[in-house]
């Protein structure tokens, strides 16, 4: 708790690039997506997974996946404790090998801001990496008062077309991610929150930007298998 508090002051919550300013992001060439994929009944070993796209054509043009040992246990809350050290390595590694290819920003498959204590997997990759980071995740971490209730459920089937939104909003006032319809065809949103250095408006138009399907393409293709994710 105390290394997480002392990282969150790191946070910086607000656009820090002229691309994010721009409505169509021009000057953004490359955007990220990292994920861990575990191997099935194995919590020890993971395949680490980093993608960098074209953008806006979200065309592949780096792609790192390695196995790695996975030491640290699973502690709800303190995820990232055990899945960012091994992301950052390969965040590093593609610096030192391909340094002309370091994405402008990464999505990460979980959350940033929409956190216990405000400080999820993409807030923490952000501060580790200081790039911009943003948090995507499938589905709707119960914090701050938040929950799947029938109210949740009604302000979702409210979202008829992509693109279409409401916040997270706590009970603490306190805005804390963004949910988005991000394909016609899936009515299951994405709740997208702030990690780094980008505000909670640019994620949202970026993760959007970067959907063919419901999941974008940045943590769709992280996946081992790729497009295997279709259009849920």
């Amino acid at each position: 708790r105390r290394e997480q508090a002392r990282l969150k002051g790191s946070v910086v919550e607000q656009d820090t690039e002229q691309w994010q300013k721009d409505p169509h992001f021009t000057g953004l060439e490359r955007v990220g997506g990292v994920d861990l994929s575990y191997i099935k009944g194995d919590e020890s070993r993971a395949c680490a997974s980093l993608v960098v796209l074209s953008f806006p054509a979200l065309e592949v043009l780096y792609q790192d996946c390695r196995m790695v040992a996975v030491s640290a246990p699973y502690v709800a809350g303190f995820l990232a404790f055990r899945e960012v050290p091994v992301l950052v390595e390969a965040v590093q590694r593609l610096q030192q090998e391909e340094p002309q290819l370091q994405p402008q920003v990464l999505l990460v498959d979980g959350n940033g801001l929409l956190h216990p204590r405000g400080f999820g997997t993409a807030c923490h990759l952000g501060v580790l990496t200081d790039l911009p980071c943003i948090g995507v995740a499938k589905n709707l971490l119960h914090v701050d008062g938040l929950v799947r209730d029938e109210l949740h459920r009604e302000q979702v089937r409210s979202l008829q077309r992509s693109g279409d939104t409401f916040p997270l909003t706590g009970t603490s006032g306190k805005v804390l991610g963004m949910v988005l319809r991000s394909y016609n065809n899936s009515s299951k949103p994405l709740y997208v929150s702030v990690g780094h250095r980008v505000s909670l408006g640019t994620a949202v138009r970026l993760v959007r930007a970067c959907c063919r399907f419901r999941v974008p393409e940045p943590i769709r293709q992280v996946r081992p298998g790729g497009g295997s994710w279709g259009s849920q």
